[in-house]
Protein backbone atom coordinates (compact mmCIF):
# COMPACT_ATOMS: atom_id res chain seq x y z
CA UNK A 1 0.00 0.00 0.00
CA UNK A 2 1.15 3.53 -0.76
CA UNK A 3 1.73 5.94 2.14
CA UNK A 4 0.96 9.65 1.90
CA UNK A 5 1.54 12.38 4.47
CA UNK A 6 -0.75 15.36 5.03
CA UNK A 7 0.32 18.41 7.03
CA UNK A 8 -0.61 22.09 7.26
CA UNK A 9 2.74 23.35 5.95
CA UNK A 10 6.51 22.91 6.18
CA UNK A 11 7.03 26.37 7.61
CA UNK A 12 9.36 25.32 10.41
CA UNK A 13 8.50 23.58 13.65
CA UNK A 14 8.63 20.33 15.59
CA UNK A 15 5.73 18.59 13.84
CA UNK A 16 7.18 19.44 10.45
CA UNK A 17 10.60 18.06 11.37
CA UNK A 18 9.05 14.84 12.65
CA UNK A 19 7.00 14.45 9.48
CA UNK A 20 10.08 14.87 7.27
CA UNK A 21 12.14 12.41 9.31
CA UNK A 22 9.38 9.81 9.13
CA UNK A 23 8.73 10.47 5.43
CA UNK A 24 12.24 9.30 4.63
CA UNK A 25 12.16 6.34 7.01
CA UNK A 26 8.69 5.11 5.96
CA UNK A 27 9.35 5.64 2.24
CA UNK A 28 6.38 7.96 1.86
CA UNK A 29 5.31 8.55 -1.76
CA UNK A 30 4.27 12.21 -1.38
CA UNK A 31 3.63 14.91 1.23
CA UNK A 32 0.52 17.02 0.73
CA UNK A 33 0.46 20.51 2.23
CA UNK A 34 -2.67 22.49 3.01
CA UNK A 35 -0.79 25.74 2.40
CA UNK A 36 2.28 26.88 0.49
CA UNK A 37 4.44 27.64 3.51
CA UNK A 38 7.78 25.89 3.05
CA UNK A 39 11.06 26.39 4.88
CA UNK A 40 12.29 22.83 5.29
CA UNK A 41 13.68 20.79 2.41
CA UNK A 42 11.66 17.62 1.87
CA UNK A 43 13.22 14.21 1.13
CA UNK A 44 10.11 13.29 -0.89
CA UNK A 45 7.85 15.00 -3.43
CA UNK A 46 5.60 17.78 -2.07
CA UNK A 47 2.25 18.93 -3.48
CA UNK A 48 0.22 21.98 -2.40
CA UNK A 49 -3.55 21.56 -2.01
CA UNK A 50 -4.51 25.21 -1.55
CA UNK A 51 -5.33 27.56 -4.41
CA UNK A 52 -6.30 30.49 -2.18
CA UNK A 53 -4.15 33.07 -0.43
CA UNK A 54 -2.71 32.11 2.96
CA UNK A 55 -4.90 33.37 5.77
CA UNK A 56 -4.54 33.68 9.55
CA UNK A 57 -8.31 33.90 10.00
CA UNK A 58 -9.32 30.80 12.03
CA UNK A 59 -12.85 30.77 10.59
CA UNK A 60 -11.57 30.79 7.01
CA UNK A 61 -9.05 28.07 7.84
CA UNK A 62 -11.90 25.90 9.13
CA UNK A 63 -14.10 26.81 6.14
CA UNK A 64 -11.48 25.50 3.68
CA UNK A 65 -11.29 22.02 5.26
CA UNK A 66 -13.92 20.36 2.98
CA UNK A 67 -12.25 21.85 -0.10
CA UNK A 68 -8.88 20.38 0.93
CA UNK A 69 -10.55 16.99 1.32
CA UNK A 70 -12.05 17.05 -2.16
CA UNK A 71 -8.78 18.09 -3.78
CA UNK A 72 -6.80 15.47 -1.87
CA UNK A 73 -9.13 12.68 -3.03
CA UNK A 74 -8.25 13.54 -6.64
CA UNK A 75 -4.58 12.70 -5.97
CA UNK A 76 -4.82 9.45 -4.02
CA UNK A 77 -6.64 6.19 -4.67
CA UNK A 78 -8.83 4.12 -2.30
CA UNK A 79 -6.81 1.84 -0.06
CA UNK A 80 -4.04 4.38 0.40
CA UNK A 81 -2.65 5.07 3.86
CA UNK A 82 -2.88 8.75 4.79
CA UNK A 83 -0.98 9.90 7.88
CA UNK A 84 -1.77 13.46 8.95
CA UNK A 85 -0.02 15.84 11.33
CA UNK A 86 -1.59 18.80 13.18
CA UNK A 87 -5.25 19.50 13.76
CA UNK A 88 -6.53 20.96 10.49
CA UNK A 89 -4.75 18.28 8.48
CA UNK A 90 -6.24 15.70 10.84
CA UNK A 91 -9.74 17.04 10.22
CA UNK A 92 -9.22 16.79 6.46
CA UNK A 93 -7.93 13.24 6.83
CA UNK A 94 -10.94 12.04 8.86
CA UNK A 95 -13.32 13.36 6.18
CA UNK A 96 -11.75 11.21 3.44
CA UNK A 97 -14.01 8.29 4.37
CA UNK A 98 -13.66 4.59 5.05
CA UNK A 99 -12.07 3.77 1.68
CA UNK A 100 -8.77 5.13 3.00
CA UNK A 101 -6.70 4.10 6.02
CA UNK A 102 -6.62 7.33 8.06
CA UNK A 103 -3.99 7.70 10.78
CA UNK A 104 -3.90 10.91 12.81
CA UNK A 105 -0.73 12.10 14.53
CA UNK A 106 -1.68 14.12 17.61
CA UNK A 107 1.15 16.55 18.31
CA UNK A 108 0.27 18.64 21.38
CA UNK A 109 -2.03 18.92 24.37
CA UNK A 110 -5.60 19.45 23.19
CA UNK A 111 -6.46 21.02 26.54
CA UNK A 112 -3.96 23.85 25.97
CA UNK A 113 -2.39 23.98 29.40
CA UNK A 114 -4.72 24.78 32.28
CA UNK A 115 -7.72 22.69 31.19
CA UNK A 116 -9.04 25.39 28.89
CA UNK A 117 -10.96 23.76 26.06
CA UNK A 118 -9.64 24.39 22.56
CA UNK A 119 -12.03 26.00 20.00
CA UNK A 120 -11.66 22.89 17.82
CA UNK A 121 -13.07 20.74 20.62
CA UNK A 122 -16.36 19.97 18.87
CA UNK A 123 -14.59 18.97 15.65
CA UNK A 124 -12.17 16.76 17.58
CA UNK A 125 -14.98 14.96 19.42
CA UNK A 126 -16.96 14.36 16.24
CA UNK A 127 -14.23 13.70 13.68
CA UNK A 128 -11.31 12.01 15.45
CA UNK A 129 -13.28 8.82 16.29
CA UNK A 130 -13.82 8.31 12.53
CA UNK A 131 -10.08 7.73 11.99
CA UNK A 132 -8.63 4.23 11.90
CA UNK A 133 -5.93 5.08 14.40
CA UNK A 134 -4.71 7.98 16.52
CA UNK A 135 -0.99 8.19 17.29
CA UNK A 136 -0.11 10.45 20.22
CA UNK A 137 3.48 11.48 20.87
CA UNK A 138 3.28 11.23 24.66
CA UNK A 139 1.54 9.01 27.21
CA UNK A 140 0.05 12.04 28.94
CA UNK A 141 -1.51 13.10 25.65
CA UNK A 142 -2.88 9.60 25.13
CA UNK A 143 -4.46 9.89 28.58
CA UNK A 144 -6.06 13.21 27.60
CA UNK A 145 -7.56 11.72 24.44
CA UNK A 146 -9.04 8.77 26.31
CA UNK A 147 -10.40 10.63 29.33
CA UNK A 148 -11.46 14.03 28.00
CA UNK A 149 -12.47 13.11 24.45
CA UNK A 150 -13.90 9.65 25.16
CA UNK A 151 -12.13 7.94 22.26
CA UNK A 152 -11.85 4.15 22.43
CA UNK A 153 -8.59 2.85 23.87
CA UNK A 154 -8.00 0.41 21.00
CA UNK A 155 -7.87 3.32 18.56
CA UNK A 156 -5.00 5.10 20.35
CA UNK A 157 -1.30 4.34 20.58
CA UNK A 158 1.68 6.36 21.77
CA UNK A 159 4.79 6.56 19.58
CA UNK A 160 7.44 9.06 20.61
CA UNK A 161 9.02 11.54 18.20
CA UNK A 162 12.02 10.23 16.25
CA UNK A 163 15.44 11.85 16.25
CA UNK A 164 18.15 11.32 13.65
CA UNK A 165 20.88 11.21 16.26
CA UNK A 166 23.84 10.88 13.94
CA UNK A 167 22.72 13.89 11.92
CA UNK A 168 22.10 15.97 15.05
CA UNK A 169 25.56 15.18 16.42
CA UNK A 170 27.21 15.82 13.04
CA UNK A 171 25.50 19.18 12.66
CA UNK A 172 26.29 20.19 16.23
CA UNK A 173 30.02 20.41 15.52
CA UNK A 174 29.65 22.81 12.59
CA UNK A 175 31.14 26.28 13.02
CA UNK A 176 28.94 29.10 14.27
CA UNK A 177 30.39 31.23 11.47
CA UNK A 178 29.28 34.87 11.90
CA UNK A 179 28.04 34.00 15.39
CA UNK A 180 31.38 32.50 16.43
CA UNK A 181 31.87 35.27 19.00
CA UNK A 182 29.14 33.67 21.12
CA UNK A 183 31.64 30.99 22.14
CA UNK A 184 33.48 33.65 24.13
CA UNK A 185 30.47 34.12 26.42
CA UNK A 186 28.29 31.90 28.59
CA UNK A 187 24.81 31.89 27.10
CA UNK A 188 21.44 30.33 27.72
CA UNK A 189 19.53 29.07 24.71
CA UNK A 190 15.85 28.66 23.92
CA UNK A 191 14.43 27.36 20.65
CA UNK A 192 10.82 27.57 19.60
CA UNK A 193 8.23 29.55 17.72
CA UNK A 194 7.80 33.06 19.13
CA UNK A 195 4.28 32.31 20.27
CA UNK A 196 2.21 32.09 23.42
CA UNK A 197 2.69 28.35 24.07
CA UNK A 198 6.47 28.86 24.33
CA UNK A 199 6.31 31.42 27.18
CA UNK A 200 9.49 33.26 26.15
CA UNK A 201 8.41 36.49 27.84
CA UNK A 202 9.03 34.78 31.17
CA UNK A 203 12.53 33.81 30.06
CA UNK A 204 13.32 37.44 29.19
CA UNK A 205 12.13 38.64 32.59
CA UNK A 206 14.12 35.91 34.35
CA UNK A 207 17.20 36.67 32.27
CA UNK A 208 17.01 40.35 33.27
CA UNK A 209 17.44 39.31 36.90
CA UNK A 210 20.28 36.90 36.08
CA UNK A 211 22.18 39.69 34.31
CA UNK A 212 22.50 41.49 37.64
CA UNK A 213 24.68 38.63 38.87
CA UNK A 214 26.28 37.43 35.61
CA UNK A 215 27.34 40.46 33.58
CA UNK A 216 28.72 38.44 30.66
CA UNK A 217 25.76 36.08 30.40
CA UNK A 218 23.81 36.23 27.13
CA UNK A 219 20.49 34.83 25.94
CA UNK A 220 20.01 33.29 22.49
CA UNK A 221 16.52 32.58 21.15
CA UNK A 222 15.98 30.80 17.83
CA UNK A 223 12.59 30.99 16.15
CA UNK A 224 10.08 33.24 14.43
CA UNK A 225 6.44 33.93 15.20
CA UNK A 226 3.57 36.25 15.95
CA UNK A 227 4.93 37.45 19.33
CA UNK A 228 8.13 38.80 17.80
CA UNK A 229 7.28 42.50 18.20
CA UNK A 230 5.95 42.01 21.73
CA UNK A 231 9.06 40.10 22.82
CA UNK A 232 11.42 42.65 21.27
CA UNK A 233 9.61 45.53 22.97
CA UNK A 234 9.54 43.68 26.30
CA UNK A 235 13.26 42.90 26.09
CA UNK A 236 14.11 46.52 25.33
CA UNK A 237 11.81 47.79 28.10
CA UNK A 238 13.63 45.49 30.50
CA UNK A 239 16.80 47.40 29.66
CA UNK A 240 18.31 44.53 27.69
CA UNK A 241 20.23 45.39 24.56
CA UNK A 242 18.43 43.28 21.99
CA UNK A 243 19.61 42.03 18.60
CA UNK A 244 16.86 41.14 16.10
CA UNK A 245 17.86 39.08 13.05
CA UNK A 246 16.18 41.30 10.45
CA UNK A 247 16.70 44.71 12.06
CA UNK A 248 20.14 45.15 13.59
CA UNK A 249 23.79 44.98 12.64
CA UNK A 250 25.37 41.99 14.34
CA UNK A 251 28.06 42.46 16.98
CA UNK A 252 28.91 41.02 20.39
CA UNK A 253 27.64 43.93 22.50
CA UNK A 254 24.05 42.68 22.80
CA UNK A 255 22.51 40.94 25.81
CA UNK A 256 19.75 39.10 23.93
CA UNK A 257 20.06 37.62 20.43
CA UNK A 258 16.86 36.86 18.54
CA UNK A 259 18.29 34.93 15.60
CA UNK A 260 15.09 33.85 13.84
CA UNK A 261 14.86 30.53 12.03
CA UNK A 262 18.15 28.62 11.81
CA UNK A 263 18.55 25.61 9.54
CA UNK A 264 21.04 24.13 11.99
CA UNK A 265 20.07 24.92 15.60
CA UNK A 266 22.24 22.15 17.03
CA UNK A 267 25.52 24.05 16.74
CA UNK A 268 24.01 26.80 18.89
CA UNK A 269 22.86 24.29 21.50
CA UNK A 270 26.32 22.69 21.54
CA UNK A 271 28.09 25.81 22.78
CA UNK A 272 25.43 27.02 25.22
CA UNK A 273 25.69 26.85 28.98
CA UNK A 274 22.31 25.16 29.27
CA UNK A 275 19.09 24.76 27.33
CA UNK A 276 16.19 26.59 28.97
CA UNK A 277 12.61 25.67 28.05
CA UNK A 278 9.71 27.83 29.27
CA UNK A 279 6.78 26.31 27.38
CA UNK A 280 3.29 26.54 28.86
CA UNK A 281 2.03 23.47 26.99
CA UNK A 282 3.53 21.02 24.52
CA UNK A 283 3.14 17.58 22.98
CA UNK A 284 6.57 15.97 23.07
CA UNK A 285 9.13 18.74 22.46
CA UNK A 286 11.73 17.58 19.92
CA UNK A 287 14.16 20.25 21.00
CA UNK A 288 14.52 18.72 24.47
CA UNK A 289 15.49 15.38 22.96
CA UNK A 290 17.84 17.10 20.49
CA UNK A 291 19.49 19.03 23.33
CA UNK A 292 20.07 15.75 25.17
CA UNK A 293 21.53 14.25 21.99
CA UNK A 294 24.01 17.12 21.81
CA UNK A 295 24.93 16.47 25.45
CA UNK A 296 23.43 19.54 27.04
CA UNK A 297 21.82 20.11 30.44
CA UNK A 298 18.10 20.78 30.06
CA UNK A 299 16.00 22.94 32.39
CA UNK A 300 12.32 22.78 31.50
CA UNK A 301 8.85 23.59 32.73
CA UNK A 302 6.94 20.51 33.82
CA UNK A 303 4.16 21.50 31.46
CA UNK A 304 1.49 19.34 29.91
CA UNK A 305 2.68 17.29 28.02
CA UNK A 306 6.08 15.76 27.26
CA UNK A 307 8.95 17.23 29.29
CA UNK A 308 8.39 14.90 32.24
CA UNK A 309 8.27 11.83 30.00
CA UNK A 310 11.58 12.84 28.43
CA UNK A 311 13.51 13.98 31.51
CA UNK A 312 11.92 11.81 34.22
CA UNK A 313 10.73 8.65 32.45
CA UNK A 314 10.46 6.60 35.65
CA UNK A 315 7.96 8.99 37.26
CA UNK A 316 4.19 9.31 36.89
CA UNK A 317 3.59 11.19 33.63
CA UNK A 318 0.54 12.90 35.13
CA UNK A 319 2.52 14.68 37.84
CA UNK A 320 3.21 18.42 37.59
CA UNK A 321 5.72 19.96 39.98
CA UNK A 322 5.45 23.31 41.76
CA UNK A 323 9.10 23.29 42.85
CA UNK A 324 12.48 22.48 41.26
CA UNK A 325 13.06 18.77 40.73
CA UNK A 326 16.46 17.40 39.77
CA UNK A 327 15.31 14.43 37.72
CA UNK A 328 17.20 11.62 36.04
CA UNK A 329 17.95 13.40 32.75
CA UNK A 330 17.22 17.06 33.46
CA UNK A 331 15.65 19.62 35.77
CA UNK A 332 11.88 20.07 35.87
CA UNK A 333 10.48 23.41 37.00
CA UNK A 334 7.08 24.97 37.81
CA UNK A 335 5.00 26.00 34.82
CA UNK A 336 3.95 29.64 34.40
CA UNK A 337 0.52 31.17 33.95
CA UNK A 338 -0.57 32.08 30.42
CA UNK A 339 -0.81 35.82 31.03
CA UNK A 340 1.39 38.13 28.96
CA UNK A 341 3.39 40.45 31.21
CA UNK A 342 5.04 43.86 30.96
CA UNK A 343 8.55 44.81 31.98
CA UNK A 344 7.40 46.58 35.15
CA UNK A 345 5.01 43.87 36.36
CA UNK A 346 6.10 42.30 39.69
CA UNK A 347 7.93 39.00 39.48
CA UNK A 348 5.61 36.02 39.80
CA UNK A 349 6.25 33.20 42.28
CA UNK A 350 7.37 30.75 39.54
CA UNK A 351 9.73 33.37 38.09
CA UNK A 352 11.41 33.81 41.47
CA UNK A 353 11.85 30.05 41.78
CA UNK A 354 13.36 29.91 38.31
CA UNK A 355 15.78 32.73 39.07
CA UNK A 356 17.02 31.10 42.27
CA UNK A 357 17.35 27.70 40.60
CA UNK A 358 19.22 29.01 37.57
CA UNK A 359 21.68 30.81 39.84
CA UNK A 360 22.33 27.54 41.69
CA UNK A 361 22.71 25.57 38.45
CA UNK A 362 25.01 28.10 36.79
CA UNK A 363 27.22 28.00 39.86
CA UNK A 364 27.34 24.21 39.94
CA UNK A 365 29.69 22.98 37.21
CA UNK A 366 29.68 19.48 38.70
CA UNK A 367 25.91 19.18 38.28
CA UNK A 368 26.06 20.54 34.73
CA UNK A 369 28.76 18.02 33.84
CA UNK A 370 26.80 15.11 35.34
CA UNK A 371 23.74 15.91 33.26
CA UNK A 372 25.81 16.48 30.12
CA UNK A 373 27.45 13.06 30.43
CA UNK A 374 24.24 11.06 30.73
CA UNK A 375 22.07 13.16 28.38
CA UNK A 376 22.95 11.28 25.14
CA UNK A 377 21.94 7.92 26.64
CA UNK A 378 18.36 9.15 26.98
CA UNK A 379 18.32 10.56 23.46
CA UNK A 380 19.10 7.09 22.06
CA UNK A 381 15.64 5.94 23.19
CA UNK A 382 14.20 8.16 20.43
CA UNK A 383 16.45 6.96 17.61
CA UNK A 384 14.76 7.07 14.21
CA UNK A 385 15.35 3.33 13.65
CA UNK A 386 13.47 2.39 16.83
CA UNK A 387 10.61 4.82 16.25
CA UNK A 388 10.13 4.10 12.54
CA UNK A 389 9.80 0.37 13.30
CA UNK A 390 6.95 1.19 15.69
CA UNK A 391 5.25 3.12 12.87
CA UNK A 392 5.69 0.22 10.46
CA UNK A 393 4.09 -2.06 13.03
CA UNK A 394 0.95 0.10 13.40
CA UNK A 395 0.62 0.64 9.63
CA UNK A 396 0.31 -3.13 9.23
CA UNK A 397 -2.55 -3.35 11.76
Amino acid sequence: MEIFFLINSLWGGGAERVALRLARALKVKKIFLLEKNIKYNSPVQVEILSTHKITTNPFLKTFYIPFYKEKLKKHIHPGSIVISFMERANFVNTLLGKKYKRILSIRQSLLKGRKKIHPYNLLIKNLYPKANLLITNSKALEFEIKVFFKIKEEKIKTIYNPIELEEVKRNSIEALEKYEFLRNYPYLINIGRLSKPKGQWYLLRIFKQLKKKYKDLKLVILGEGELKDYLVELSQNLGLKTYVWDRNKLNESYDVYLLGFQENPYKFIKHSKTFVFTSLWEGLPNVLIESLAVGKTVISTDCRTGPREILAPRTDFLLETNKPQLEEFGILMPTFERKLLKANDPLTAPEKIWIDTLVEVLNNEKLLKEYELKAPSRAWDFHIDKISQQWFDVIKI
